[in-house]
């Protein structure tokens, strides 16, 4: 008796080996993904924060120039924010003018590229070709194409009275400028000239549209190629017609990337070098002493986009529709 009392207490008192836990297919990735951003964070922390921190740091003094080299820097709180609102009456209009130009173009950049990508989803001969075809913009739009179109040569053009020759004795100038006659069409209509002038406005800027609407093509093309074949057969059985299937199952499924790609747009449309805000900071920058006053400016110009951007996508975000899988 006592000896297996003895031989119970020396099993019991063995440790039984731990497991090893195995990590999930989901956190193996999530480490991956890590491991992949993590030279972006690293030069974000390093690189990127600290010119952040002195260009806010900067907004909020004045700038001295030393004899000899170098340079001082006297705090006067918010006084470079209140020059840029009440003694630059330039920069107020600039940012009216800009926001303006917003409302104008990312609507009509959204349409154009959702319009085409529904298109270019359709089965039909040269469907790749085409695709390239219309984001080759995107491709050009770098490099010394976007200086060309940011010194404005082509605009110059146009404004010439005989424009560019075509090689048929008219010019290139009178046939772009002709497209305006729309403005005649929608007046016998008795539209509205809120209207008439939205309209003229794209018609006028439609070689500015195809070259910024590349990547929100390329955007919706996913995610219209992301929606089952089998939903489309199920409402073609059901009589629906394709006026119906795309605004009960089209547009609702790609509703995310709407969101995305207004924000893209967005974002694009501010910091590009032909946007007016950006080109007027460049300009009070080269003045003197226009480097506080232009970093005061970006920083004001910065909080205003973040809002809009805050307000954009919580209002859009109501009316995103999410496909469960499960």
């Amino acid at each position: 008796m006592t000896n297996e009392i003895k031989l119970e207490n020396q099993i019991g008192n063995k440790k039984t080996p731990k497991k090893r836990k195995i990590a999930s297919l989901d956190k193996r990735k999530a480490r991956v993904g890590w491991l992949f951003v993590l030279p972006f964070l690293i030069g974000f922390a390093f690189v990127y924060l600290p010119i952040v921190g002195e260009s806010f740091w900067l907004a909020f003094n004045q700038l001295t120039i030393v004899k000899g080299g170098g340079y001082n820097l006297n705090f006067v709180g918010f006084e470079n924010f209140v020059y840029a609102f009440n003694t630059d009456a330039n920069f107020t209009q600039t940012l009216i003018t800009g926001i303006g130009e917003l409302i104008f173009q990312v609507p009509a950049i959204l349409l154009f590229s959702l319009f085409m990508a529904v298109l270019l989803n359709q089965k039909m001969a040269g469907r790749a070709a085409f695709r390239a075809i219309f984001f080759l913009p995107v491709v050009l739009a770098t490099g010394i194409m976007e200086s060309i179109e940011a010194s404005n040569i082509l605009g110059s053009y146009m404004g010439e009275s005989s424009g560019i020759d075509d090689g048929s004795g008219g010019s290139a100038a009178s046939s772009i400028v002709s497209a305006i006659d729309i403005e005649q069409l929608f007046s016998n209509m008795k539209v509205g000239q809120e209207l008439v002038t939205y309209v003229v406005g794209i018609i006028n800027d439609i070689y500015g549209i195809v070259n910024r609407s590349g990547v929100q093509m390329l955007i919706f093309l996913a995610g219209l190629q992301s929606i089952s074949p089998a939903i489309y057969e199920a409402c073609k059985i059901d009589g629906a017609t394709g006026w119906e299937t795309f605004w009960k199952i089209t547009f609702p499924m790609i509703s995310p990337m709407i969101l995305v790609n207004a924000v893209y747009t967005i974002i694009d449309s501010f910091t590009t070098e032909t946007n007016t805000v950006m080109t007027y900071i460049s300009t009070v920058a080269s003045k003197t002493n226009g480097e506080v006053i232009s970093t005061a400016m970006s920083w004001i110009y910065f909080l205003i986009v973040v809002l809009i951007l805050l307000a954009v996508a919580g209002i859009m975000s109501m009316y995103v529709f999410y496909q469960r899988k499960d």
